[in-house]
């Protein structure tokens, strides 16, 4: 049984006030963390927050490392010149150093740890080249940091990420974390570029020179807050999103979307904030692309305690099928799926502790959170970080139906009927998959080194 009044569930269902938002943030264009398109979008979802009657608007400020885009090239020498200089062709990763490198290209598949032990004697000042492809006999997701660090580690002097679908332009993504920035160069190629790089390196000889001009320097990055609910509660339900995107692209479904989400779920429990018993804060990070800054400077601000859970919005708008990431928290799961099975709509779950997403900063301190997104048809990130995430491949009943579904949810989290438990540290780290383990080891991520010494 649907919990919301019915006259909120129809003003979910027939507001524009999510999409309009969307459209202001996308229209900032570049939301890099720490540069002026990310303090742009931080204050349009600030006037979200306002414009939605929320309580305690503010932005917060803090410091990361920042860096900015300059000109990349990738130039086949033999066994023919060929120069790729075009944004549509090659990008740099954010996190790359400035840097020039001339070798032989070196294609190691998918980036797996097999394939780089494989072709461990050839990769010494090589250019090592991965698909941005996750096999599918791989137990989990293969993070392009874990293959850049694999390629640093293995003697690569520049790393080449080559996207696995076609007409998808160039991927982009952090390679340096917070580990600013990384050993070596490194660039994005899409996937028709990195199919020719990959003829000829199978055909003999492929010498290839990649440039990489960049800058890399300490900035601010910001998080927007806003809460709804009693003040005096004793604990608080978070409702988070990230608010910077890639450089290259509108971030509309990565995650524009996910913003305007969090300031529509506030708006749309305004109406029933004397119902709620614990208070709800909705919170957009910054700099969640270049290694969850904003969601760790707010977990480190928090009082995780007085947290009942976390419910973190990320690409929740390429359907309306909603999937949610529990963390293995059970009860959080139980709780998506009472409110799906309430509306007979699609749900798929997944039980995975997993360190990608803000909602890592607060489960790896055993504070129960979701990442909740949609699924669809496309095949792995689809447009994200690229390019072409922008506002035409979203539709606007897609972003009221999961801002149904998730005011739903977040409206029964802050009810003292609801109740989910709290692990231990030590508990977490015991739980995590040892794949994850070896990631997070890999990027210098683990933060459990306190519970070993």
């Amino acid at each position: 049984m649907v919990e919301l009044p019915d006259e909120v569930v129809g003003d979910a269902q027939t507001s524009h006030f999510a999409w309009n938002r969307l459209e202001e943030l996308v229209d900032v264009g570049n939301r890099m963390a720490g540069q002026a398109g990310e303090a742009q979008g931080a204050e349009v979802i600030r006037d979200a927050f306002a414009d939605a009657g929320l309580d305690g608007v503010r932005i917060d400020e803090f410091e990361i490392p920042g860096w900015w885009r300059g000109s990349s090239s990738l130039t086949v020498g033999a066994p023919v010149e060929r120069v790729h200089e075009g944004s549509h062709q090659v990008i740099a990763l954010p996190g790359s150093p400035s840097g020039e490198t001339t070798g032989r290209v070196v294609d190691v598949g998918a980036g797996t740890y097999e394939e780089f032990e494989a072709k461990a004697d050839k990769l010494e000042g090589a250019i090592a080249m991965a698909s941005s492809e996750t096999p599918e006999h791989a137990d989990r997701w293969l993070h392009r940091m874990e293959k850049y660090v694999n390629a640093a580690d293995h003697g690569a002097a520049a790393f080449v990420f080559r996207n696995h679908i076609e007409g998808a332009l160039p991927p982009t993504g952090e390679v340096g974390y917070h580990n600013r920035p990384g050993p070596i160069p490194a660039v994005g190629v899409s996937k028709e570029v990195g199919a020719r790089l990959e003829r000829y390196a199978e055909e003999g000889e492929c010498e290839a020179t990649v440039v990489t001009e960049c800058r890399n320097e300490e900035t601010t990055s910001r998080n927007v807050e806003a809460v709804v609910g009693p003040s005096d509660a004793d604990d608080e339900v978070l409702v988070t999103a990230h608010v910077d995107a890639h450089d290259i692209a509108d971030g509309a479904n990565d995650n524009g979307a996910g913003s305007v989400l969090t300031a529509e779920v506030g708006r749309l429990l305004t109406s029933v904030a004397d119902d709620l018993d614990s208070r709800v804060r909705l919170v957009t990070f910054g700099s969640e692309e270049i290694g969850l800054w904003g969601a760790y400077h707010c977990a480190e601000t928090t009082d995780l305690d007085q947290v009942k859970c976390v419910i973190n919005l990320d690409g929740a708008c390429s359907s309306r099928n909603l999937r949610v990431g529990t963390n293995e928290f059970d009860a959080l799961g139980e709780l998506f799926e009472s409110v799906a099975a309430d509306f007979d709509a699609p749900l798929s779950t997944g039980d995975t502790i997993s360190p990608h997403g803000d909602q890592w900063a607060f489960v790896q301190e055993g504070v129960p959170s979701t990442m909740t997104a949609t699924t669809s048809n496309q095949s792995g990130r689809g447009w994200g970080h690229t390019h072409a995430d922008t506002l035409d491949k979203l539709d606007s009943r897609d972003l009221r139906d999961v801002a149904t579904l998730v005011t739903e949810a977040v409206y029964r989290a802050a009810q003292d009927s609801f109740s989910v438990e709290h692990r231990s540290r030590a508990e977490t780290r015991d739980a995590i998959d040892e794949g994850y383990i070896q990631e997070l080891k890999m990027g210098g991520r683990w933060p459990y080194d306190d519970l070993e010494e």
